[in-house]
């Protein structure tokens, strides 16, 4: 970027009057502008970020914005609340395409087109850290040795495949750990769907043709591999070994139901994500479905925030940007609308894959019926989406009017807590909305003080709720990101809506709406009581949709806690002294574990023979020797 540019267009800015707003900023601020390539932002009159663009000519991109007609209404009312304008020119187009995604994600303006679905998607990994490798789902980065299949759509789509695939090749799903400590094979092995490398029934060579057979199938050569199995059972069957033949019949089954559970599967397109957008009512539905190795791995639907009502292509082209922030784009991207930066938006891509990206709107064929499929698909979710969003604005009216609340919540934050007699105590929380369960929104908190040994659920509340009220009030004060709740749900009745009350009005937050709601004398559901402060409690009428949309609320907030409370106490069940030795991390965890047996036997093992473990140097063997030598 060229700083000094940049600077100048932020002074600019400046020197229009606050006063001023419109078209009479847009204009005056023109006058300061050139034909670089760069980014400009749209600001209020509280300097707080409505829009921000790119341009390749800055001075040509602005100037559009200062025509007093003409304008889509959405851009019409941008205009009008723009109070001063910012710049910051760049060296290149697509300089300037990055630098416009990045100010987007952080900064989140109004009327810009933001992906709000950040989750990263499953792969399936065969790890080639081991001499028998293992095949596994894995999400996150790519930094583990090995090949990867992907991405799959969803966690239950890898789920399925793999469970199709051990049956069909046999290869190992057990951690490192637990192979090296294998002595007889285990249930997988008996059901047929595991070699057990791990007690050599199978050798290196032999478990690396199925490997090599599961990577053709993956990369989507399936025909031989079906091929290869045919012939095996058939000689299996002329040899009279009709157990070994059966269980070849098995594995070519189990091959075709995982490509009948692909889907459409494209002949003509071997590697693709087809996207396609569809708008209506201010909101919008994005259908993206994975093709790889000529098979569909699957689909995902996402709802972008429209920027008050983009059209399709301006959506679909800030979906581009963002939605290959952190994934790696496929060599051809199918889509439902031509986009303005076609080229830009290639360059961009292209430069992240590290080769060819190939955008295209294809108009007949195989291609065009892909598109055609995704966006009925996006169409179809979208319309779900905008009744379900009519009938849950009913609920929060409804909900708004038996608490007696000024409107309807925006943000609902359901609080509850986990534990067993105070151990690996836990808190949740769940948050809902007008468009219902918000998911990324969920938070864990570990409970630190006494009250989790003590088992004192107010105590526990207290410390949940002074934790994410502290930090709201640190992070967000005035609210200008709209994180802060417009009620608060607790599972609990007077005492518990008295500690959260407490500690809102300590720390200065008391405007929050504060609602308990406790079973009733008979701990029926239906009967529940809710407890507001100051007022008597009272009941909603049994079959009142209110009362189903709170229960539905409450039970998301128990199923949370006690998924978090399980998994934390799993955490525990599996800690062991190692976990507190300096230097010792996961990887020689496991290998001290394999070499000895258990931590009991590292603890008795003396310094020659921790030095022999692969991984551990002379200085941690005397760390490990030293550890346990000072606690015995």
């Amino acid at each position: 970027m060229q700083g000094n540019d940049g600077k100048a267009g932020e002074e600019a800015a400046g020197a229009v009057a606050p006063t001023a707003a419109g078209h009479a900023v847009i204009q005056a601020f023109l006058r300061t502008l050139d034909g670089s390539p760069g980014v400009y932002r749209m600001l209020d009159a509280e300097a707080r970020v409505l829009y921000v663009g790119k341009a390749r000519n800055l001075r040509a991109r602005v100037a559009s914005y200062a025509r007093p007609s003409g304008h889509a209404p959405r851009i019409a009312r941008m205009i009008r609340e723009t109070a001063a304008m910012a710049v910051l020119t760049t060296r290149t187009e697509t300089e300037a395409l990055l630098l416009e995604q990045n100010l987007i994600k952080q900064l989140k303006p109004r009327y810009n087109v933001l992906l709000r679905d950040d989750k990263s998607f499953p792969n399936i990994l065969i790890a080639r850290a081991h001499p028998f490798p293992q095949i596994r789902k894995h999400r996150g980065r790519k930094t583990e040795p090995g090949d990867y299949f992907g991405p799959f759509a969803s966690a239950g789509a890898v789920n399925r495949t793999l469970n199709q695939l051990q049956k069909v090749f046999l290869l190992r799903s057990c951690s490192d750990a637990t192979f090296e400590g294998r002595t007889r094979p285990c249930l997988l092995y008996q059901i047929r769907r595991c070699s057990a490398p791990c007690v050599g029934l199978i050798d290196a060579a032999g478990y690396g043709a199925l490997v090599a057979d599961a990577e053709r199938f993956l990369s989507g050569r399936s025909t031989h591999v079906q091929e290869d199995l045919a012939r095996q059972m058939q000689a299996a069957a002329a040899a009279m070994e009709f157990e070994r033949a059966a269980a070849l019949r098995d594995r070519i089954r189990a091959l075709t139901a995982v490509q009948s559970a692909q889907g459409i599967n494209p002949r003509g397109v071997a590697e693709a994500d087809v996207v396609a957008v569809h708008a209506e009512g201010g909101q919008a539905c994005v259908q993206v479905f994975f093709i790889r190795a000529n098979q569909s791995w699957g689909n995902r639907d996402f709802y972008p925030r429209t920027g008050a009502g983009a059209e399709e292509a301006e959506i679909l082209e800030a979906f581009l940007a963002q939605f290959y922030d952190d994934s790696t784009p496929p060599r051809l991207i199918l889509m439902s609308h031509a986009i303005e930066n076609a080229d830009l938006m290639g360059e961009l891509l292209a430069a992240r894959a590290g080769r060819k990206v190939e955008l295209a709107v294809p108009q007949r064929g195989e291609k065009a019926e892909l598109v055609a499929n995704a966006l009925r698909n996006a169409r179809e979710s979208l319309a779900r989406r905008l009744s379900e969003s009519a009938t849950q604005a009913r609920l929060l009216e409804g909900l708004a009017e038996a608490l007696g609340l000024p409107a309807p919540p925006r943000r609902i934050e359901v609080y509850d807590n986990s534990h067993i007699q105070g151990s690996d105590a836990v808190g949740a929380m769940v948050v809902a909305g007008p468009e219902g369960l918000v998911k990324s929104q969920y938070r864990k908190f570990t409970i630190r003080g006494a009250a989790g040994h003590q088992g004192d659920d107010l105590a526990m509340m207290r410390e949940v709720l002074t934790r994410r009220f502290e930090r709201l009030m640190r992070e967000d004060p005035d609210n200008a990101a709209g994180g802060w709740p417009d009620l608060l749900l607790i599972d609990g009745g007077q005492g518990q809506v008295a500690a959260a009350a407490g500690v809102l009005a300590d720390l200065g937050a008391d405007g929050v709406p504060v609602v308990g709601m406790a079973k009733g004398v008979d701990r029926d559901a239906g009967k529940e009581e809710f407890h507001l402060p100051g007022r008597p409690p009272f009941a909603l009428r049994m079959n009142d949709p209110v009362l189903y949309f709170v229960q539905r609320l409450r039970d998301e907030v128990h199923r949370f806690a006690i998924g978090a409370h399980r998994a934390k106490r799993a955490r525990a069940v599996g800690a062991t002294p190692l976990d507190e030795i300096p230097g010792v991390g996961a990887a020689r965890k496991r290998a001290l574990l394999a070499h000895f047996g258990s931590a009991k036997a590292v603890a008795r093992a003396g310094l020659a023979d921790l030095c022999a473990v692969p991984g551990v140097s002379d200085s941690l063997a005397r760390t490990i020797h030293d550890f346990f030598h000072a606690r015995g």
